[in-house]
């Protein structure tokens, strides 16, 4: 597609000129005589770049500037001024203007920056078609559940993303702590850059060294070039250090002074050098127990701990178990190009009941095998056996359509089942459960009666 570019100049040879310079440059283009007119244009047409006389009769070139930054703030307007008017340029450019040239102007310089302009222009275009694109893959769309639970960490996410602050992420494994990662990423403004990941618990403490801060060449044998390490790959984004409970107390001390001072030093260089990376930390431990049990450095855990984030276990969420089920099956069924399966109420009792101690990973898991072994429907002999055998247990008479229990009693075994699940916090209960600490403890004390 030709770029579209619009020339405001008052004087027709001139405006000849530069038509026949930019047509020549495969340009569709525009002219207008006076500022007036060039608005109309480009209010009626999309222009991508600008060319503006600064001088013309009647509202002049910097009046133009404002008017068009009003109708599109990301305009790229080039202004053209005599060497005496040079001081209006730089005024342009405080106001925003792209760049300025000078008359009488050298034409390969002239093109060279309507050229820079046409490549911003198309940057702009791919930038916000990539934040769509990310948006799409990466929005809330992607972390299945309606519970107040998962709501809660939402709209935790919504007001940090925007930040530079420290985010912590608790949970249990599988529970979608990188999934939370990314979303913070893609709603940030940092989502065109990288976001990187790295499993603390997953690398030796040598080459997790080197991984994170980086290595010159020679540092150590193999380091044949130097290595820029995931502090500096993921400049201007985003960086998850998953499983921080894992790491090593020898880096703990490194990966303090990197976050107080945003700057590493790379393994064989005596010269610190900058970063500017969101820094996201993970974690399946309890990370005060660890800081307690001198396991973990308190500083460390209270420069990386500046916004909390706890993800609900998925028995803490039963009611989204039913959406899981039914956006897993819709997944394989599109990844083998097949009808979706239905799913007989038995199998999904056994499901709604079972205790999911890994999660939401083992809840996809299990549905991929049941997905594969099933015919028209998926039953209840074709959950993993573990399924099957407690289809029976905890919460026998739940019924994956609604609950036939009481609802005090229903209300009575669930709060029980999350105090269960944080080993008996009853803070963290709490918070999960969306009420009060003082609530919780009345309807403790009433249970008790009973």
């Amino acid at each position: 597609m030709k770029p579209n570019v619009l020339i405001a100049e008052d004087e027709e040879l001139m405006r000849s000129i530069l038509r026949q310079l930019l047509e020549g440059e495969g340009c569709r283009v525009f002219t207008a005589d006076s500022a007036d007119n060039a608005l109309d244009i480009f209010s009626t047409n999309n222009v991508h770049v600008t060319l503006t006389d600064i001088k013309m009769a009647g509202m002049d070139g910097l009046e133009l500037l404002d008017q068009i930054k009003t109708i599109d703030a990301e305009a790229l307007v080039i202004i053209m001024t005599a060497y005496s008017s040079v001081d209006s340029a730089i005024a342009a450019l405080r106001k925003g203007a792209y760049d300025y040239v000078t008359k009488p102007f050298v034409n390969e310089d002239l093109l060279q920056t309507v050229r820079n302009a046409i490549r911003t222009k198309e940057l702009f275009r791919e930038n916000r078609a990539l934040r769509r694109e990310l948006d799409k893959h990466y929005s809330f769309a992607e972390i299945i559940g309606t519970s107040e639970a998962l709501q809660k960490v939402f709209r935790v996410v919504e007001k940090v993303a925007d930040t530079n602050a420290s985010v912590l992420i608790e949970g249990e494994s599988g529970t979608g702590k990188e999934l939370i990662a990314r979303a913070i990423h893609y709603k940030s403004r940092r989502a065109a850059l990288p976001f990187l990941a790295v499993n603390c618990g997953a690398l030796p403490e040598s080459l997790l060294e080197s991984e994170l801060f980086g290595h010159t060449k020679g540092a150590f044998t193999g380091a044949t070039a130097d290595k820029k390490g995931l502090f500096r790959s993921s400049d201007g984004g985003t960086l998850l250090l998953d499983e921080i409970g894992e790491m090593p107390q020898t880096l703990q001390i490194k990966l303090l002074r990197a976050l107080q001072e945003h700057e590493v030093t790379p393994v064989g260089a005596s010269v610190p050098v900058r970063f500017d990376a969101r820094i996201i930390a993970a974690t399946n431990k309890n990370l005060e127990t660890e800081v307690a049990e001198n396991r973990f450095r308190e500083d460390l855990f209270y420069r990386l701990n500046v916004i909390e984030i706890t993800l609900p276990p998925l028995r803490a969420r039963r009611e989204d178990i039913q959406l899981l089920v039914k956006h897993f099956i819709s997944k394989f069924a599109k990844e083998q190009n097949t009808v979706e399966k239905v799913i007989t109420k038995e199998a999904m009792s056994a499901l709604v009941n079972y205790h999911w101690q890994g999660n939401v990973r083992e809840l996809e898991n299990a549905i991929e095998r049941a997905f594969i072994l099933s015919n028209d429907e998926i039953e209840l002999e074709n959950l993993p056996p573990k399924i099957k055998s407690g289809a029976t247990n905890n919460f026998e008479m739940r019924d994956p359509e609604g609950f036939r229990l009481t609802l005090e009693e229903t209300e009575r075994r669930y709060i029980l089942e999350i105090l269960k699940s944080v080993n008996e916090d009853k803070s963290a209960a709490a918070e999960i459960l969306g009420i009060d600490l003082s609530t919780l403890y009345r309807k403790l004390k009433r249970y008790e009666e009973i």
